[in-house]
């Protein structure tokens, strides 16, 4: 009887810890997008923290409204997959929700820093890239009365680490154009004139290493690429994904799926970059591409609702958060 009631106790007791500890061994995910539980047109940008406390921020974009969001909290490491307005911030919205899902209000205008070197500065985080980038974020660091040595580079194939979180970055198949817009002098002008953006090397994506155990791929803006086989897939082992639906400008939703299903093979997927009011309500709107993404998805597909955290273990399953 004793035996019964001390191991209906420690029972008990386990289910009680577990959960608590289970919450703290994850990396949480908190999208920053234009509308509170939605997923917009112009949402990029996401929070992750490890369980060490590290947070990084990617793709600030146009929804992070400014370095002075409340959402932000702490940042430590700023990511960039490449410099068009969207991802780089060449404005943002003035405060959450302004404007509308279809159409944010990003009245603010970032250049000639962009949303991300302020949000850097403020924060007093490094912005880590690879390519040419890191040498153009050196500069908007210092005009911003920031440290360019906070600018990290991280070539393809090669790694740093940050805060316990290990970076690399990985091909992007894209373009890269920076706008005369970021360009002081007459050169910017003259690009301008011309019609023409500066070279500041290829677009990345992102393979992040977390203390967990935790490998996530970032995706950047890309088409499909053999690397997301033989680097991520199969050198990296990515866990969980993020990856861009839009079509056009990037892999579409059938696109997409196939890099997921054939290719990576993550246990967990993020979209994003879908280009459109993907959701009503909090519930995706059907005969958009993040429905036509969902259906064509063999994994768990978590839609990156702004404001609302995910946690995910090491193995990338969604433990908290996912509806």
């Amino acid at each position: 009887m004793h035996l019964i009631r001390n191991s209906l106790v420690s029972l008990a007791l386990l289910a009680l810890v577990t959960p608590v500890a289970r919450a703290a061994d994850t990396v949480r995910v908190t999208p920053l997008g234009g509308q509170d539980g939605e997923f917009c047109v112009l949402d990029r940008a996401l929070v992750f923290e490890d369980p060490n406390g590290t947070r990084i921020l990617y793709d600030a974009g146009r929804t992070v409204a400014g370095a002075d969001d409340p959402r932000l909290g702490n940042i430590d490491v700023v990511l960039v997959s490449h410099v068009h307005g969207d991802h780089l911030g060449d404005r943002h919205i003035p405060e959450p929700n302004a404007g509308s899902c279809a159409s944010p209000a990003a009245s603010e205008d970032d250049a000639p820093l962009s949303n991300s070197v302020k949000i850097a500065v403020k924060k007093n985080a490094r912005i880590v890239t690879g390519s040419e980038m890191a040498s153009f974020f050196a500069g908007r660091l210092k005009a911003a009365d920031g440290d360019p040595k906070a600018s990290v580079l991280v070539r393809f194939g090669a790694h740093v680490e940050e805060g316990g979180v290990g970076i690399t970055t990985v091909p992007a198949v894209h373009s890269n154009g920076l706008s005369p817009a970021f360009i002081d002098g007459q050169m910017g002008k003259i690009l301008s004139a011309a019609g023409l953006t500066a070279y500041v090397g290829p677009p990345t994506g992102y393979v992040l290493t977390f203390t967990n155990g935790l490998v996530v791929y970032l995706s950047g803006d890309t088409g499909i690429t053999a690397d997301q086989e033989a680097v991520v897939h199969d050198y990296y082992g990515a866990k969980l994904a993020v990856i861009n639906i839009g079509d056009t400008y990037t892999t579409g939703p059938e696109e997409a799926a196939h890099v997921i299903n054939e290719m990576v093979k993550p246990a967990s997927v993020i979209p994003s970059h879908a280009n459109e009011p993907a959701t009503e309500k909090g519930k995706v709107r059907p005969g958009t591409r993040t429905d036509a993404f969902i259906q064509a998805s063999d994994v768990p597909v978590h839609v990156p609702l702004s404001g609302r955290t995910m946690a995910f273990d090491a193995g990338g399953e969604c433990v908290e958060g996912c509806g």
